[in-house]
């Protein structure tokens, strides 16, 4: 227990330090654009590249993994829309409700945390599973949207719209990029190399720093009930069902295994946030499911990676 506590307590601490710093100093929320800006169009981008750069080309061919990763967060997700629904009838806050029950923090706390706890094979898993999860996450939330009574778009804009973000997120590009240069076994020159081993390096500090500050600047006015159960499901009921799933792929590294169900076992991202923001939907309930998940997966988080080390799982 020691040992994970010495692998978690440095990354959460983070966490920690940017929710401490963004209570202590009312530094308005807009000081964080250009620290977002480099996490996610630079620094992340550049990590995604390396690891995937450089890794043998038959482990992108996994399409069992990503069928059975994919098949599970969404099962997830289209359950905790169709209890949202039951309960209140509106779609478009069943669709908001789903992504905190199902679409964790796979951006900014996935890399860092996977390949702190099993090594840069983890990379490739995380990335693969990223770019999948996020392209259908982008592609439901219009949808859902526009089926809830969201007007002024017409539908080929809107699948326009979908794709675009799809195509030019810069997580996505990396990843084919990375690919392409593992097909073809080519690499950088050296100091380009060196700069893109630095901004890798910057990753976890910038993006967990700037994950504890954004909590702390939405305060936690109440506690919303649905997340009696939206919190359960996505901190146990997601890694359970994708351990049980995708364990049964054949022939599975265990690492791979291991990353499927730590990449759900994370608290709701950041994302579910800014999406319940841009439609005016559910807004105040969505900061306190990724505030309160964010706090209760320190724990959760903890205690899968100490099931991993002790070889329960």
């Amino acid at each position: 227990m020691l040992q994970v506590f010495g692998l978690v307590v440095p990354l959460f601490g983070l966490v920690v330090l940017g929710y401490l710093s963004g209570r202590l100093r009312r530094i308005p929320v807009e000081g964080l654009a250009w620290l977002n800006f480099f996490v996610v169009y630079i620094a992340l981008p550049a990590l995604f590249f390396r690891l995937l750069s450089t890794t043998p080309v038959e482990e992108f061919s996994n399409t069992a993994y990503l069928a059975t990763t994919t098949a599970v967060t969404f099962a997830v997700f289209w359950a905790c829309v169709a209890v949202a629904r039951w309960r209140s009838g509106d779609i478009r806050e069943a669709a908001i409700q789903g992504f905190a029950g199902s679409y964790g923090n796979i951006g900014y706390m996935g890399p860092p945390l996977a390949i702190a706890a099993f090594g840069p094979e983890a990379g490739v898993p995380v990335a693969l599973v990223f770019c999948i999860d996020n392209s259908m996450h982008f592609a439901h939330a219009p949808l859902l949207m526009a089926l809830g009574g969201e007007r002024g778009t017409s539908i080929p804009r809107l699948i326009g719209g979908i794709l675009w973000k799809i195509v030019s997120h810069p997580f996505i590009i990396a990843t084919v990029v990375g690919i392409t240069a593992a097909v073809y076994a080519w690499q950088p020159p050296a100091p380009v190399n060196d700069l893109l081993e630095r901004l890798s390096a910057a990753t976890a500090p910038c993006a967990l720093f700037a994950m504890g500050v954004t909590a702390a600047l939405r305060p936690l006015r109440r506690v919303p009930v649905e997340l009696v159960w939206l919190v359960p499901i996505k901190l146990l009921v997601h890694p359970l069902a994708m351990y049980l799933v995708v364990s049964r792929v054949p022939d599975l590294p265990l690492v791979w295994l291991h990353t499927a169900v730590l990449m759900a076992a994370l608290p709701a991202a950041t994302n579910v946030f800014v999406i319940a923001q841009s439609y005016d939907v559910w807004k105040e309930r969505a900061s306190s499911a990724v505030v309160i998940s964010t706090l209760i997966s320190i724990m959760t988080v903890t205690g899968f990676l100490y099931l991993v080390q002790e070889g329960v799982v």
